[in-house]
């Protein structure tokens, strides 16, 4: 069987299909498929949605109060060292994998080629679901903790307001569908929004760090110490161990960092994706790291209660913080504000990484109802169907919020070991197998570099998959456990449930090019037999 290919209009690069129903003329990209998507992010648009769904400063400020009790503010700082040089490492792993094969399938699709024809199709099925499902649980947590701060803001202003679960799921329904809807709706404004949620980044960092530099000194509240920000370890957990502390506060590190691959969910729709994706990459990493720790220095130095920080009465303890720094309800209010626009930016990412991470799963028939979830709307230009699914997928998370805040942070709180974990099943196949499954990309590590670079990463995945599994603080209740285990346990058995049946059932995988002979006869390229795993 011979299969007609065209060569990709953004870089020339030939592509190829292993169904004969492709047309002549038709464009197949790196995933095997037919190109139906619009090649409508440039290289600074890709990098904008990369530090957009990344965004590290802000996500830290959402969750600052949590990460405190982990080795207080010297904690915090030095946690996030040292989870950006393991995430380091593991997205020059991701890089070089999305320069050989650009597809939106991301892990999923590599996973299924570095493990070889035999274990293949297994690895890149649980990768695809754990990482599906890992956008998907943080996608969620970003409405909540939106919905968080907007309450957070009417508190300020309102001393005798008391937060109910209700105003919180009333909330984060009406901004998750929001953020759906600008993926729905507005796809060939994508590019435009991303730069400018990266324009908001940016000037909320530069904002944020000038004013609680400045109003200390200009109000005349005192500054912390420079014991307080870079010496004393504040262990407040329940754990004896300051060092076990230390290792689990890498986890609030790794829920700001731990997104390098969000961009290649992107290659389909950017031009040159061998060399753009890449370098996108670095930028969402380099960007995301400098922001992060800029931001943490300012506003530790900017604390002079450190007890009504933790005690405070908002449902955000951020608003506290701001409020400490400006002395002022309204600069609290404009401060908040000011992080509220990039985290709205990074919601939208993450849906739209969610439900294009959903949407490769259902084209290759790995979902249920796969043909209307995989398919791509012919007006929107997008995989409108898809994204309706996170919608719903985020709804029911809602619903189970209202119902129980325990159960909610159990899946939620699994984004980071089920992403790490997806990263593995890509990485230590290509590790094992020294490579030999993958072409030479634009990026590619020479071999002593991209070995160190893996058994690192992986040793690193696995060390920490179970110490993020540990509870957050001693002693233990019902209501304080980490139950991050039991939900990717839980998940991890009914994907291998859906794997038995649907193995033998339609399910192909993505595919791989194993023999290519490109000769130019007319304007076409014709390459060799392709191959499903």
């Amino acid at each position: 069987m011979k299969n007609q290919v065209s060569k990709e209009a953004a870089g020339g690069v030939p592509r190829y299909e292993s169904d004969d129903t492709v047309q002549v003329g038709q464009v197949i990209n790196a995933s095997g498929h037919v190109q139906e998507l619009e090649r409508s992010f440039s290289l600074l648009s890709a990098c904008s949605v990369g530090i957009n769904t990344g965004n590290t400063w802000a996500a830290f400020g959402g969750a600052i109060v949590v990460s405190i009790y982990n080795g207080g503010p010297p904690g915090v700082i030095y946690e996030l060292v040292a989870v950006s040089f393991f995430y380091w490492l593991i997205a020059a792993c991701i890089a070089e994998l999305a320069s050989a094969i650009p597809s939106s399938a991301g892990v999923y699709h590599w996973a299924s080629i570095t493990a070889g024809p035999k274990y293949g199709r297994a690895a890149g099925w649980f990768a695809g679901w754990w990482n599906c499902l890992a956008w998907s649980f943080g996608a969620s947590s970003l409405s909540a903790a939106l919905a968080n701060l907007v309450l957070a803001m009417w508190g300020l202003f309102n001393p005798s307001y008391v937060p109910q679960r209700w105003h919180t799921f009333v909330v984060y329904i009406i901004l998750s569908w929001l953020c759906c809807s600008v993926v729905l709706f507005a796809n060939r404004a994508l590019p435009v929004i991303s730069q400018l949620g990266l324009f908001f980044i940016i000037a909320g960092v530069m904002i944020t760090v000038l004013v609680c530099a400045i109003m200390p000194h200009t109000t005349g509240s005192r500054y912390s110490s420079n014991a307080f920000v870079w010496r004393d370890f504040e262990n407040q957990t329940g754990y004896s161990s300051d060092g076990f502390v230390f290792l689990m506060g890498m986890l609030n590190g790794a829920y700001a960092v731990g997104t390098p691959d969000c961009i290649s969910h992107l290659a389909e729709e950017i031009a040159h994706p061998r060399v753009n994706v890449p370098k996108a990459i670095a930028a969402q990493m380099t960007i995301g790291f400098i922001t992060g720790l800029v931001y943490l220095i300012s506003i530790f130095y900017s604390i002079n209660d450190f007890d009504s920080l933790i005690s405070n009465p908002y449902t955000s303890p951020l608003a506290e913080l701001y409020r400490q720094a400006t002395s002022s309800r309204g600069g609290s209010l404009g401060l908040m504000i000011v992080i509220f626009l990039p985290l709205l930016s990074t919601n939208i990412g993450a849906c739209l990484t969610a439900s294009r991470m959903l949407w490769t799963l259902a084209r290759d028939d790995a979902t249920p109802f796969s043909p209307f979830v995989g398919k791509v709307s012919s007006t929107r230009k997008n995989p409108f169907n898809a994204t309706l699914v996170y919608g719903c997928f985020s709804t029911v998370l809602a619903c189970i919020y209202l119902g129980s805040v325990t159960a909610f942070n159990a899946f939620v709180g699994s984004f980071v070991v089920l992403s790490t974990l997806s990263y593995l099943a890509a990485i230590l196949p290509n590790l094992l197998t020294r490579r030999r499954h993958i072409p030479k990309g634009p990026f590619y590590m020479p071999n002593k570099v991209a070995y160190t670079f893996m058994c690192i990463s992986c040793s690193y995945i696995i060390v920490f998959v179970v110490i993020f599994c540990f509870p957050y603080a001693m002693p233990v209740t019902a209501q304080t456990m980490n139950y991050s285990c039991v939900t990717t346990g839980g998940f991890t058995l009914l994907v291998s449930i859906w794997w038995m049946w649907k193995r033998n059932k339609g399910y192909v995988g993505p595919k791989v090019l194993v023999r290519e002979v490109v000769r130019e006869s007319s304007s076409l390229a014709h390459m060799g037999e392709g191959k499903s795993l």
